[in-house]
């Protein structure tokens, strides 16, 4: 490993003790590593700004940390266990490369809000990408919903209930995929704060321009007070967790009524064969194992959410307990965003059996409509609800899955889908 940044004069490195402290924080670092060195270069423009190192050594340190930028993109620099972490790497490559210079780029610094500032633009990123995809299943689902409608058995307590449609299914996911994505976008901008040049949690002695770094990094807003800056560690991680684990949720149900709807019980569903795999011992099986995975999501997420907001019952300050955070946080976005990736493609591709789910629908789901028919004529429902339930199946004898759609004039209903509205709401989020 190379020297440590914080290596006091007599005092022995206990290997052992050392490979404990480190534990994987130059594995995940590689997440980061190049929002370090992004925020690395505006910290030094910064520092020039204002005398501590002068402009020509400003240029040089530019230089070369775009030089490790694209070294590191090529493969050419490895992260690996010979650092102690991603921001000593960085360290150790511009003091080799520029000497005094290299030294000079921790001044008025601390690892504590480098690894704040990094990890804050990667969240920027992660969220930016939550977003997109949600909208992306939006379009989709709202492409799908515009469709030539299917009767599809609705269902409550898994138990039939009344008819549905294909359209109504595929709005109902995107409508939530939109309030997804303005969540992601909403969360974006609650963290879009910029936590440089707040040191270790109390300042420094150097008039540092933050303005300048803010604007550099393409942050909304300063984060001003130093120990806020520490106090929000985990905080703003627990919310862009929070963030994606709403789409996750959604994926998570949408998953559920695939896993069904792909049954032989149910057969209303084909996948697209990419998304099934084989069983190693029946030749006649073909799984649905993404499906399966995408419900298993969340898990990862919680997971995350669950140890960062353990290792929060700490005082004011930094705490060393914090780096734990990091594994959590890329395994959660590493496994959200993979599968988010995936149900576009798979929305759009998966076909709808129409024989099987307009067998499922039976006489007595039209219970509801007889009902809703006699309160339209005067009848009190509740009397109304009686006659229907005492004749269920009979009352429902002649009538097709068409007619009862076409009577589902509430907003939203069957007969009014409000496409317009969603695809509105869905066009000004983009734009935003």
């Amino acid at each position: 490993m190379s020297d440590l940044l914080w290596q006091k004069p007599g005092v022995k490195v206990d290997a052992r003790i050392q490979r404990f402290l480190a534990g994987d924080d130059v594995l995940l670092d590689r997440e980061f590593f190049l929002h370090d060195i992004a925020a690395s270069r505006a910290h030094v423009e910064s520092l020039a700004n204002i005398g501590i190192v002068t402009h020509d050594e400003s240029n040089a340190i530019a230089r070369e940390l775009e030089a490790l930028a694209g070294d590191f993109r090529s493969g050419q620099f490895v992260l690996d266990e010979k650092y102690e972490d991603g921001h000593s790497a960085i360290e150790a490559r511009l003091t080799e490369r520029l000497g005094d210079a290299g030294r000079k780029v921790h001044t008025g610094r601390s690892r504590n809000d480098q690894v704040l500032v990094a990890t804050r633009l990667w969240l920027k990123a992660k969220l930016a990408a939550v977003q997109a995809l949600c909208i992306d299943v939006a379009k989709v689902a709202l492409d799908r919903a515009a469709q030539p409608a299917l009767a599809l058995p609705g269902y409550t307590h898994l138990q039939r209930a009344v008819v549905s449609s294909t359209a109504m299914w595929f709005v109902g996911f995107a409508e939530s995929f939109i309030d997804n994505a303005q969540r992601a976008r909403d969360t974006l901008a609650w963290i879009d704060a910029n936590p440089l040049g707040t040191a270790a949690g109390y300042g420094v002695n150097l008039k540092l321009d933050r303005e300048h770094t803010t604007l550099a990094l393409g942050f909304a807003r300063m984060q001003i007070s130093p120990i806020y800056a520490q106090l929000s560690r985990g905080k703003f991680e627990l919310t862009a967790l929070d963030a994606l684990g709403t789409a996750l949720l959604d994926l998570r149900r949408l998953a559920w009524d695939l896993s069904l709807f792909t049954t032989a019980e149910y057969g209303f569903v084909a996948l697209p064969p990419e998304y099934t795999t084989g069983s190693s011992i029946m030749p006649n099986k073909r799984n649905p194992d993404v499906i399966e995975l995408m419900r298993a999501t969340y898990a990862s997420v919680a997971a995350a959410r669950t140890e960062i907001e353990q290792l929060l019952s700490l005082p004011t300050g930094y705490q060393r307990d914090l780096q734990f955070s990091k594994g959590g946080l890329v395994h959660g976005f590493g496994r959200g965003l993979a599968a988010l990736e995936l149900l576009p493609d798979l929305l759009a591709r998966l076909q709808w059996n129409e024989s099987p789910m307009r067998a499922a629908i039976e006489p007595s789901m039209y219970a509801t409509d007889v009902a809703i028919e006699a309160a339209i004529a005067g009848v009190p429902f509740r009397e109304a609800y009686k006659q229907a339930a005492a004749s269920a199946d009979a009352a429902g004898q002649g009538r097709t899955p068409e007619q009862s759609l076409d009577a589902r004039t509430s907003p939203g209903g069957a007969a009014d889908l409000r496409l317009d509205e969603l695809r509105a709401r869905l066009a000004a989020l983009e734009s935003k």
